[in-house]
């Protein structure tokens, strides 16, 4: 049975942003602590309400030890999604809606908080020395293969092959973002950017330039998730979640780092197995999702999701976002109205649906005139990735 429209999101609370490593000396059960105050303040929900946790990324703050220093009574459900990056984040408010449908739950906490060692680049891990030997690692590590970019770089690369994707389109991505993020106060890159710019930037991992690739900071937040009924009685318009999907092919698989998928499969963001269960969860279409929060840790991925989820053919993505499609006036598509991972902040993608969150009750910097329907996605990366329907 469907969790359609059964739960919604009542409360946001966001930390201060700051720099990589700037908070690293900050407990993260107090910057927990902060973002959950504010999100029960503006939800009006009690403390004492909250029964449940849901988070991704191999999160160290487990309720066991979390609980207790947050005054939290009693815990009846706890869930963490497999995998690291942002591939979990909405895949984490899914499994909060269907655990208070099921009745395991009645409020659930989807928490994450980044706090970066000074001495350590997360865009760097993947070569560090203190990751053990494995068949993954071991396939990319000798061959130079060692971050994120890398590896996204190399898909993006062979949809420009196969399809004729420009970086000029790549830069378009980039462009429509900083532009909405010079609206939004909390912002961290809130300057001016133009094509040229773009295209003046050193080369990061071609095709991808400086302003192709998400920032490093610190950072995170609280969203609570309750029943549709309990939603009703409380502070905020509820933001209801229409559908949720987790997973993907599994000749996705460790694609990331593999790179051994099939043709069809490398040249997409690895979303075309959740788009169409997503879309037939919560019975609508593309032609109906009004604002969009793509996972932007890199532009190229922007290009590859508006292809997997239905808003143009493969390998019209390039085509697609050119003459300012994805910008929130004049666009087709408004996405990532907040400025994304590229120019907001890159909080593993919590603060996508946080935008979707305002966009929906009319609150964002960049509102899109009668928004009804959102979509939300979380990290092309390894499996599972993961996506949301969201609707007022």
């Amino acid at each position: 049975m469907s969790f359609k429209d059964r739960t919604a999101i009542v409360g946001v609370g966001l930390t201060p942003y700051g720099k990589r490593g700037e908070f690293f000396d900050i407990p993260q059960s107090d910057q927990i602590r902060g973002a959950l105050q504010i999100a029960l303040t503006e939800s009006g929900l009690d403390l004492k309400e909250i029964d449940g946790f849901c988070s991704y990324s191999v999160d160290g703050n487990d309720p066991g030890m979390l609980a207790p220093a947050l005054g939290i009574p009693n815990v009846c459900f706890s869930n963490m999604v497999f995998g690291g990056g942002g591939g979990g984040t909405c895949g984490a408010i899914a499994n909060a809606a269907a655990a208070i449908h099921a009745g395991l739950a009645e409020v659930v906490m989807c928490f994450k908080i980044i706090t970066q060692p000074p001495h350590m680049r997360f865009g760097a891990s993947y070569g560090s020395k203190a990751i053990a030997a494995n068949p993954y690692s071991d396939f990319h590590r000798p061959f130079g293969l060692i971050s994120p970019v890398q590896f996204m770089a190399m898909l993006v690369r062979r949809h420009m092959h196969r399809f004729g994707t420009r970086p000029e389109h790549l830069a378009e991505v980039a462009v429509s973002t900083r532009a909405h993020a010079s609206r939004n106060p909390l912002a961290l890159k809130r300057g001016p950017l133009t094509i040229e710019d773009h295209q003046q930037s050193r080369m990061i991992a071609d095709p991808f330039r400086l302003f192709d690739c998400c920032q490093e900071n610190d950072g995170g937040g609280v969203i609570l998730v309750t029943s549709a009924e309990r939603a009703r009685d409380l502070e905020q318009q509820p933001v209801y979640i229409m559908a949720g999907a987790q997973g993907g092919s599994s000749r996705w698989g460790h694609g990331l780092t593999m790179q051994n998928q099939p043709e069809d499969l490398y040249t997409s963001a690895g979303h075309k197995h959740l788009a169409d269960r997503l879309y037939k969860m919560a019975g609508v279409a593309p032609e109906d999702v009004d604002v969009a929060l793509l996972y932007d840790h890199f532009s190229g991925l922007v290009i590859l999701q508006l292809e997997d989820y239905g808003f143009c053919k493969p390998g019209e993505g390039g085509p697609f976002v050119e003459d300012g499609a994805l910008s929130w006036k004049g666009g087709r598509l408004p996405v990532n109205t907040h400025g994304g991972n590229l120019s907001e902040v890159y909080l593993l993608g919590l603060t996508h649906i946080a935008e979707a969150v305002r966009q929906l009750r009319g609150e964002s910097t960049s509102q899109v005139e009668g928004a009804e329907i959102a979509l939300v996605t979380s990290g092309p990366s390894n499996l599972p990735t993961s996506s949301l329907i969201l609707r007022r």
